[in-house]
């Protein structure tokens, strides 16, 4: 029974140990990146933050609307920050000096384009 006891206790340790590791390698795959957008309000909100859910690779985002800047976390395993960029782009909002996918933007809610000015 003593040796059961011991074999059982092993077992769950290499468990945790493994599962442990891979956390370390997964956390180590992630970056951040800080987008500046011409998002305007809430509505801008809820699209981007939408559209990088559906991002191959991104596990989260949020914009602040009062600075318009996007915060990404993603994989750099399965994205990049240009790919992220072109997302916000053909989402129809500039991403830092990069101007708005032009068919997007004109697809905006008039309250979105950064000609309606921040409310």
């Amino acid at each position: 029974m003593k040796k059961l006891q011991v074999l059982f206790f092993s077992m769950v340790l290499a468990l945790v140990s493994m599962a442990t590791n891979a956390q370390a390698q997964q956390k180590g795959n992630t970056e951040t990146v800080k987008i500046k957008t011409s998002a305007v309000c809430n509505m801008c909100k809820k699209t981007l933050e939408k559209a990088m859910a559906y991002e191959k690779g991104v596990k989260s985002s949020n914009l602040d609307v009062k600075s318009k800047v996007l915060t990404v976390m993603f994989d750099s395993r399965k994205t990049n920050e240009a790919s992220i960029l072109k997302a916000v782009n053909k989402t129809g909002y500039d991403a830092n000096e990069l101007p708005a996918d032009e068919r997007a933007y004109n697809r905006l809610d008039e309250c979105c384009k950064k000609e309606a000015g921040d409310h």
